[in-house]
């Protein structure tokens, strides 16, 4: 049997329990997987951070995150073995995103150090180094199950194996297609929203006002509106490109940018920081609106079109050659497919709030009536005109309807298995040694205490 290194850490001081506590201890250790200890202070910023972003935990935190860290150990000390590199960028990318979640949130740099007890560089390494494990802990994760593939004879069996009230329940799905138009914009509202934000940016220059004030009241991007219109340090790709090619031209953080449309509507960007190839910078969007005539006139106009459907003078799929902007369903006949996995198939939950109430109670064939709604891509007010191309309703998994379903849940669950087993012949292995005042748990993995 190989062990890790051996090695021996004292905490700097010692407890008896966990409750009563000197107030003298600065850290202590708590557990040792292999070489590699478990600090207290580790505990209790992965405790604090489950916290602060409403993570449940299901037991005693300090059972339940210590022993998560000792996986995480062991797939570590694998990795390492099997030389898994992480994607940097990717880290440093999902670094950023966490660090700007947590500003948000909390409200300020200040009261984000004195929530974690610690500066602001030090929460952004510890992010760092969180955010880079997992992605390694990931990738081996996946290293280690690549081999495990099903036949249809194995997804066979495993249904056949399945008592009644194991067998998944398969929601409700429906398919859809859409035509959707824009009602034409007034250029006299677009000239009146390019003078609001020209008053915006004199009114910044002058010094009457600042930025941020002017981000939080007016901004129609109600998400970075919330933060004075700051985005969080991005890299050239994360913006669309007309928006990328002033903001990364922009040098002096107490100047405004010229003003810039893209298909969100009309921005003015002021830089905050630049980071190398990454920025920061806060911006005001502004759209111009369709009047309540043309909008109504855009209605008329698509029921219209339902009706020379209903009457088969035209099928939908012609209506949305002819007749359709959406540009994600245009060269599709209409049909919308769903970003969170890739197919034609969406429940009500994954649908747009507008799409879902409509068409909850229609038939299979059925056109709606016209509605406006707000395009989930552009963020833009649309007409629409939506048919039920078919609907499953919510039933329990058979081969017959749901073969994929089955299949990924079988894969899944041997998936799951063998990295339990993993595991357990990982704890074996391994030199692990916990400090009595934390071994009174109901561990998940029950190997720790040999």
């Amino acid at each position: 049997m190989r062990y890790f290194n051996w090695i021996f850490v004292l905490g700097l001081f010692s407890v008896t329990s966990l409750q009563a506590q000197s107030k003298a201890i600065i850290d202590e250790v708590v557990w040792i997987v292999g070489d590699e200890a478990i600090l207290r202070s580790e505990v209790e910023q992965q405790r604090l951070r489950a916290q602060y972003e409403g993570t449940p935990i299901a037991g005693d935190p300090y059972c339940v995150i210590p022993e998560r860290i000792a996986i995480q150990k062991l797939y570590l000390h694998q990795a390492q073995l099997d030389s898994i590199q992480p994607n940097e960028t990717m880290v440093m990318t999902n670094v950023e995103l966490q660090m700007n979640y947590f500003l948000t949130n909390i409200g300020s740099r200040e009261k984000m150090e004195e929530y974690f007890g610690k500066n602001i560089v030090a929460i952004r390494e510890e992010t760092r180094e969180m955010l880079r494990n997992n992605q390694i802990i990931q990738q081996m994760q996946q290293k280690l199950v690549e081999h495990i593939k099903s036949t249809p004879a194995d997804v066979r069996r495993f249904y056949r194996s399945l008592p009644e009230d194991s067998v998944p329940t398969v929601p409700a799905q429906v398919e859809l297609q859409i035509i959707s138009f824009q009602p034409p914009v007034p250029e006299e509202e677009i000239e009146a929203v390019k003078e609001r934000l020209r008053s915006f940016t004199e009114r910044v220059h002058n010094g009457t006002t600042d930025f941020s004030i002017l981000a939080r009241l007016y901004s129609e991007d109600t998400e970075s509106a919330k933060r004075g219109g700051e985005l969080g340090f991005r890299g050239k790709g994360a913006f669309v490109p007309e928006f990328a090619n002033v903001a990364f031209n922009l040098s002096d953080p107490k100047r405004v940018s010229r003003i810039v449309e893209s298909e969100y509507g009309f921005h003015i960007i002021q830089l905050i920081e630049k980071r190398g190839d990454r920025i920061n910078c806060r911006h005001i969007l502004l759209r111009p609106k369709a009047s309540l005539a043309d909008t109504d006139k855009a209605i008329k106009r698509l029921d219209s079109i339902a009706g020379q459907i209903r009457n088969e003078k035209m099928t939908f799929e012609q209506g949305v050659m002819y007749f359709s902007q959406d540009k994600n369903t245009a060269m599709n006949a209409g049909l919308m497919l769903n970003p969170n996995t890739g197919t034609s198939k969406f429940e009500y939950k994954d649908l747009p709030q507008e799409i879902a109430k409509v068409v909850y109670s229609m038939q299979v064939g059925e056109l709606s009536q016209p509605f406006q709604m707000i395009d989930p891509q552009s963020n833009k007010e649309v007409v629409a005109l939506v048919k039920l191309k078919s609907k499953v309703e919510t039933h329990k998994a058979n081969l017959t309807d749901d073969y994929q379903l089955l299949k990924n849940f079988y894969e899944e669950t041997q998936k799951a298995e063998f990295l339990k087993n993993w595991i357990a012949k990982k704890q074996k292995e391994t030199y692990i040694s916990i400090d009595p005042a934390w071994q009174n748990c109901e561990f998940e993995f029950p190997g720790w205490i040999k």
